[in-house]
């Protein structure tokens, strides 16, 4: 798939889980959505790999799949510690949110009551395809604010055919876990109409046969592996996705 592509389709998917939040009123966890991208597959997808975490996120849990935990050593922890001082001193800057504006940092929909709000930028997305810069990563999360916007973290993402091995380069997986969205049904009707009880990535419905008996499109996958890093909590637990 081109990087065009891939782009263009991350932005349709972004847009999208706006419109589930106002809707749905249920917590986005990533920059992507519930429209219908472009045609792509309609092979029956493996079901996502379930983990003891996936109560926290509720229906989405259906729709995720997560890289198995490893077992952590001094290197993993050198690493993660290495890579987590050089996030925080690179995206100090971006507490000012006009910055992130500046350097191309884009948000979705901010007009949307939301709990966590993405700020993409799509050269460093398409970067990210290629190679990986602690200090560029694809989205900054935001909280919003009565004055403006607290920044919270950051999304780093990578290709969605990297092996386990190749994401554990980027981001130890013994640290941190990176997930794909998974086994997805949209609806084929205006997004405004459809039921997102059973589809989206909040939805009900899991499997091909049953997106096929509701009129949808089934998607195995959408776009790469994304990982989750908040490295201003103060508890250690909570920075990296587990």
């Amino acid at each position: 798939m081109k990087i065009a592509h891939r782009l263009s389709l991350f932005a349709v998917l972004a847009a999208g889980i706006a419109l589930v939040g106002a809707t749905a009123r249920t917590r986005p966890a990533h920059a992507d959505g519930q429209a219908p991208p472009a045609a792509q597959s309609d092979t029956p997808g493996e079901m996502p790999v379930m983990s003891p975490h996936d109560h926290h996120h509720g229906a989405m849990a259906l729709h995720m799949k997560w890289t198995p935990p490893r077992a952590e050593s001094a290197e993993d922890r050198a690493r993660a510690d290495a890579l987590l001082a050089t996030l925080r001193a690179s995206i100090e800057k971006y507490k000012d949110w006009r910055v992130a504006i500046d350097e191309g940092y884009k948000p979705f929909h901010p007009e949307i009551p939301l709990d966590e709000y993405h700020f993409t930028n799509y050269a460093r997305a398409a970067r990210a395809h290629f190679e990986f810069d602690p200090t560029k990563p694809t989205s900054l999360l935001y909280r919003r604010t009565a004055d403006g916007w607290e920044l919270t973290g950051v999304m780093y993402t990578a290709p969605r055919d990297f092996t386990e091995d190749q994401l554990n380069e980027r981001v130890p997986l013994s640290v941190a876990r990176w997930h794909q969205h998974v086994n997805l049904c949209f609806p084929t009707q205006h997004p405004a109409l459809a039921d997102y009880s059973k589809f989206g990535f909040t939805g009900s419905i899991a499997t091909a046969e049953a997106c096929q008996a509701a009129g949808g499109r089934f998607l195995p996958q959408v776009l790469g592996w994304m990982v989750h890093i908040y490295p201003f909590e103060s508890d250690a637990d909570k920075i990296w996705a587990k």
